[in-house]
């Protein structure tokens, strides 16, 4: 059985996070997704608006069929990718650079394919946001 793992902070879930999971399903069995602790999140963005905390966005995303596994982390890196077991790490195509060639290096040192999946057209998380603000 392979698993893929994807990660993000889910806050306002949308027909676009569900589009990534299924797109993930069609390289692995087995899904596992990873959810941006919130305490983290304030600790760095201290302005951040997180609607729903960690736990609550834990339950919503175990509560779809298509998830597997959920697991909370505070950054991607190798402390992190080293407790997890997985074969495939599904990147957005917008994941480049910086801390993302290090989890890519990470990745191939331990035999770990990457792939990068399409964001869906027209949906955003930061334009959900945006829209409910200036209601």
């Amino acid at each position: 059985m392979s698993k893929i793992l994807t990660f993000g902070v889910y806050d306002y879930f949308h027909l676009g996070h569900l589009r990534l999971f299924k797109q993930c399903k069609a390289y692995a069995d087995y899904l596992i997704v990873a959810v941006q602790d919130g305490n983290y999140i304030k600790k760095f963005k201290p302005d951040a608006k997180v609607l729903y905390t960690t736990e609550e966005r834990v339950e919503m995303l175990e509560a779809l069929r298509i998830v597997d596994k959920v697991v909370v982390y505070e950054s991607v890196d190798s402390k992190f990718l080293g407790t997890i077991d997985f074969d495939i790490l599904a990147l957005g195509e917008d994941h480049r650079g910086g801390r993302f060639d290090a989890v890519e290096q990470w990745c191939e040192e331990h035999n770990k394919r990457v792939v990068r999946l399409k964001r869906t057209k027209g949906i955003c998380s930061s334009d959900i946001k945006k829209s409910l603000e200036a209601k």
